[in-house]
């Protein structure tokens, strides 16, 4: 049942990377692609490794699993911000075509 459960976590997360990928290839602009990769980091990430914690026997491996989406989580924001940022300040074009629709 255990190794149920865990199937569902991993193969959730596969589906929430395939799902990013899609995104990064099909959205058109830097800051979507970015958005899309995003969620695959936190969300996708986080379910596979539930499922592992979910495998795991061992409580330090647990734990050091749950070290890595501590770290993903608090990373991968800041990550994304310090791109975003320096997108707006180096694409002049980005405010005509936010207001071009």
């Amino acid at each position: 049942m255990r190794e149920i459960i865990a199937a569902v976590f991993i193969i959730g997360g596969l589906l929430v990377f395939i799902l990013s990928l899609i995104g990064v290839f099909r959205f058109k602009y830097v800051l979507n692609r970015m958005h899309a990769a995003a969620l695959g980091d936190t969300l996708g990430l986080g379910l596979i490794v539930v499922g592992l914690i979910i495998l795991s026997v061992n409580f330090f491996t647990s734990a050091k699993l749950l070290l890595i989406i501590f770290f993903f989580w608090l990373s991968s924001p800041i990550a994304t911000h310090s791109i975003a940022k320096v997108e707006m300040l180096t694409n002049k074009n980005y405010e005509e075509r936010v207001h071009e629709k």
